[in-house]
């Protein structure tokens, strides 16, 4: 015991500490969400009144069908991109080391700077429209920053290149692990490579397709920064999201019960994600061990 004292140290207590600071603070958003509280909390009891309140405002509204919007459209596109680029990886072509590189460097960057860098490239008097008028071609037209209609899939866009290639290493690993006797025995009867991926890699790939979906689920449900970087929202309020209305109820409306309750609302969607995939992986280690 004295032995593994520096592991326990080192390991244990800052993962205790860290879930502590969660459970605690979890607890007191949720209690602040059921009081009047305004500019500072306050006791008192509001029942369901802030909750209420957060779901039939616009701004909530308008916030979720974009998180509807968002999710799907980023996970799927997010999922496909870095698939194809892990199968294009999976080749051995020349420069893979660099190609892999680049695929991977959008993780470091952060998310402000994304959505700063995009917001400059699709604004249409400074970026890509502009680039194109001053090529000759006076009639095209690339301002979805600035369209309320198709505002949202410049997030879209700014989000798939940021976290591709997180789905494509993942994918790639998985590419990779694949038992190669598989691979052989399905040429050996004839298989084209379509056909090889079809029927004997890709079924092979579902746990860490599993994984990659939830993760970026996550990332969807509680993105801020990109969304705050690249169109604040805006045009208007056609690009909100759950994590701009609780932003804007607590620090600029001062209305810290009902960005509390938003809060919980978004812990609430987060959670609708996250408890079915542990009880998929806690059903799928307890058939692993009895096999």
């Amino acid at each position: 015991m004295v032995r593994r004292l520096p592991e326990v140290l080192m390991i244990w207590v800052p993962l205790l500490l860290s879930a502590a600071h969660l459970v605690a603070f979890s607890i007191w958003t949720i209690w602040i969400s059921f009081t009047p509280s305004t500019l500072v909390p306050v006791t008192g009891w509001v029942g369901l009144r802030n909750y209420n309140a957060v779901l039939a405002s616009r701004n909530w509204q308008i916030a979720f069908d974009n998180l509807l919007l968002f999710g799907v459209a980023f996970v799927l596109l997010s999922l496909m991109t870095g698939l194809l680029l892990a199968i294009l990886l999976d080749q051995r072509i020349r420069g893979e080391n660099v190609l892999r590189s680049i695929f991977l460097y959008p993780l470091a960057v952060s998310f402000v700077v994304t959505g700063t860098v995009w917001s400059w490239l699709l604004n249409p008097g400074l970026g890509i429209q502009k680039l194109v008028h001053d090529l000759g071609w006076t009639t095209f037209r690339f301002d979805w920053l600035i369209d309320r209609d198709m505002a949202i899939w410049t997030i879209v866009i700014a989000a798939i290149w940021q976290s591709s290639g997180f789905a494509m290493a993942l994918f790639l690993a998985g590419l990779r692990s694949v038992d190669a006797d598989l691979v052989k025995a399905a040429q050996i009867d004839g298989a084209g490579p379509l056909r090889i991926y079809r029927r004997v890699i890709l079924p092979t790939l579902w746990p860490i397709t599993i994984t990659v979906i939830v993760i970026q689920l996550q990332f969807a449900i509680s993105t801020f920064d990109l969304v705050r970087a690249l169109t604040n929202g805006g045009p208007g309020i056609a690009t909100q999201l759950p994590a701009l209305v609780v932003y804007d109820l607590m620090f600029q409306r001062s209305l810290l019960g009902r960005g509390a309750a938003a809060a919980v609302l978004m812990l609430l969607i987060l959670l609708a994600v996250l408890l079915p995939y542990a009880a998929w992986r806690y059903i799928q280690r307890r058939r692993t061990n009895h096999a």
